[in-house]
């Protein structure tokens, strides 16, 4: 029996986690389930796999769970100290962290520490705190099992491999929904048309960066780290497909590829039954009829991949500052604030406006992500002219 911890289990991943793992049958058992502020879902999530712990982070809404989950036998807890709880639960054999952005960041922590094994959704924990992990020592990548499609796709095209042996990694990106389009088309992007993705289906934060082609430079990040790699052996590439999830190139000059429908349950799947592959009836890749084809990123009308890979190269507390950065222009963009082509302008002047942290430790990170998001709220005064 694998008892599982799901972090974020009302969002998209969450969700999809939830699916797989009821359609997996015996053998696999939910034992916690947090979320944010959505306590209604997670009342139902609650009754149907009946774990021993569910949390919310908001406390007022963990009050009205336990109110309405006072008839079953499981713990109710509220806040970071109840989602790290949940991160390093004795009973739980695998700790699923599906939250979205900061929220991620010291669950994470907790869990390494716990020396839990993960199935880490949560790009931004190791964008955030990948430097500061490496250094202490906590990062085990024996105990990380990537679940981004792009990650999970280098996983299982690494295998056994020497890192000796890799000459470079490609990381495929769809472009989003506005590929091909010029800085003067992107202006008059509304938030309903970049949630339009043409080929996945995720939550808000996560489609927004799809569309901004932030996700991937947040992914390049979150590579580097994963997979002990140096930033010039990252290379984006935009495969409109979305079929080839990623490619690993020998220094023989082989690449080996990881194809399959865009469907996160595929890699969902593959972290929770690890190190064994199991049946499912998710619908298989058909070659027949295919074309697939790649081109470079446009980096003049996306610029945040370009932000990603400086903050990248800059280390310290900047990747903190950009995920920051990123996650508070995506609210503004979403509330009507911001136009879509002021996403890049407000993170590059934060970015701009920061004195990095070298060698960073976990309490300066998170005092990094505080002061990106205050930055933006004054950047933004600026920007919009108010």
């Amino acid at each position: 029996m694998k008892k599982i911890a799901i972090l974020g289990s009302t969002g998209s991943i969450g969700r999809q986690t939830l699916e797989v793992i009821d359609a997996l049958g015996p053998g696999y058992r939910v034992v916690a389930l947090t979320a944010g502020s959505n306590y209604k879902l997670l009342v139902e999530q609650a009754r149907k796999f009946k774990p021993e712990m569910i949390v919310l982070s908001d406390h007022g809404a963990a009050l009205k769970l336990k109110e309405e989950t006072k008839d079953l036998s499981c713990k109710v807890l509220a806040g970071s100290n109840g989602q790290i709880a949940a991160a390093t639960l004795f009973e739980a054999d695998l700790v699923v962290m599906a939250q979205a952005g900061f929220s991620g960041f010291e669950p994470l922590v907790a869990a390494l520490k716990d020396d839990k094994m993960i199935a880490l959704c949560n790009k931004e924990s190791l964008v955030i705190g990948g430097e500061i992990l490496e250094r202490k020592g906590l990062l085990n990548r024996e105990k990380l099992l990537p679940v981004d499609s792009e990650h999970s796709a280098i996983w299982q095209c690494l295998g056994s491999s020497s890192l000796e042996d890799i000459s470079k990694i490609y990381l495929t990106a769809s472009g989003g929904p506005f590929y091909g389009k010029e800085s003067t088309e992107l202006a008059e992007v509304t938030p309903e048309m970049a949630l339009q993705h043409p080929n996945w289906t995720m939550g808000d934060k996560i489609t927004i960066d799809s569309a901004t082609m932030m996700n991937k430079g947040l992914e390049v990040i979150e590579a580097k780290w994963l997979f002990d790699l140096n930033l010039d052996q990252i290379e984006v590439v935009i495969h409109r497909q979305s079929i080839i999830h990623s490619m690993v190139e020998y220094k023989d000059g082989s690449v080996l590829a990881q194809l399959g429908l865009p469907d996160m349950k595929g890699p969902i799947q593959y972290a929770i039954t690890y190190p064994e592959r199991r049946e499912n009836n998710f619908e298989k890749f058909n070659p027949y009829g295919r074309v697939l084809e790649f081109e470079k990123p446009d980096r003049l009308n996306f610029p945040c991949l370009d932000l990603a890979y400086r903050a990248a190269a800059a280390g310290g507390t900047m990747p903190a500052v950009l995920s920051a950065a990123n996650e508070e222009a995506v609210k503004l963009f979403l509330n009507g604030t911001i136009r879509f082509t002021e996403i890049p302008k407000l993170i590059e002047k934060v970015m701009n406006n920061h004195e990095i942290i070298c060698e960073p430790e976990i309490e300066d990170a998170v005092e990094a992500d505080r002061w990106s998001r205050l930055e933006a709220a004054a950047v933004i005064e600026l920007l919009i002219g108010r």
